[in-house]
């Protein structure tokens, strides 16, 4: 399988896609923070003291969508026709699991919003209760869903 990302001397370009059709595309992409029970109830309880965590996790996942190609080199920067964040309280693992669901219409897909959505929730996350637990861990960041454009549907196993 060749690498779209790089040309035939193998230097690293952006991928023309200027021959492709627009098509609808969405993508959803999933991670999670590990933290200690107690840690977890501060976010259930609303005792961080950098405030709402949950909130203020959705808005940077969503600001992260938007900025992903100021952060990944080749990205095309797209017009993004919606970014939700799901945050969801996991006790059994224990924890937080982020889900972030991105859609365009467009000629390239956003499998990188996604990822850099959850991703970045999850780095607010760490960040708004570090001081209540430096040992969390951001794990699990993958690709869940993509639908549209010339590759199809890809569903990733549960």
């Amino acid at each position: 399988m060749a690498l779209t990302h790089f040309d035939a001397e193998g230097q690293a370009h952006m991928v023309d896609v200027s021959g492709k059709a627009d098509t609808s595309r969405v993508a959803v992409a999933e991670g999670y923070v590990r933290m200690a029970p107690e840690t977890l109830d501060l976010i259930e309880k609303g005792d961080a003291r950098k405030g709402d965590v949950l909130g203020v996790a959705r808005l940077a996942g969503i600001m992260g969508a938007k900025r992903t190609a100021d952060l990944i080199p080749l990205c095309h920067p797209l017009a993004l026709a919606r970014v939700s964040l799901a945050l969801e309280i996991d006790r059994a693992r224990p924890g937080l699991r982020i889900e972030a669901t991105v859609k365009t219409t467009g000629k390239t897909g956003v499998e990188m919003e996604a990822l850099t959505a959850v991703s970045v929730a999850a780095l607010t996350v760490y960040d708004m209760l570090k001081a209540a637990e430096k040992g969390m861990l951001i794990e699990d960041v993958r690709l869940v869903l993509k639908e549209g454009g010339k590759s199809g549907r890809y569903e990733a196993p549960r």
